[in-house]
């Protein structure tokens, strides 16, 4: 059974930086999808971002284009999203998700799901 751990959230100020890791436990990562979701209070869980299996196609909410990357290190069961010119709009949950086959934004198509880092943007 594939389990995911995120970390790496935390309180930072806007402008600042952040690497969430997903470490995934229990089955290799190699033939799954990854995509990063964030659920503010009282709102929608939303896709950040996805990569392929291997790395090859990345995809990016709009708000987030140009600010954060995804990167995937297979060998270490890890993917990464590294967040920079955070805002005070990226504060939510940010969870990743894992699925067998091609990589989206919409969170219902994934089968399993970390428990949450909490990323807080603020003075």
């Amino acid at each position: 059974q594939l389990q995911l751990v995120e970390s790496g959230g935390g309180l930072v100020q806007p402008g600042g930086s952040l690497r969430l890791s997903c470490a995934a436990s229990g089955s290799t990562l190699d033939y799954y999808a990854i995509g990063w979701f964030r659920q503010a209070p009282g709102k929608e869980r939303e896709g950040v971002s996805c990569i392929s299996h291997n790395g090859g196609s990345t995809h990016y909410a709009d708000s987030v284009k140009g600010r954060f990357t995804i990167s995937r290190d297979n060998a270490k069961n890890t993917v990464y999203l590294q967040m920079t010119s955070l805002k005070h709009g990226d504060t939510a949950v940010y969870y990743c998700g894992a699925v067998w086959g091609i990589a989206t934004m919409k969170p219902n198509r994934y089968d399993y799901w970390g428990q949450g880092t909490q990323v807080t943007v603020s003075t």
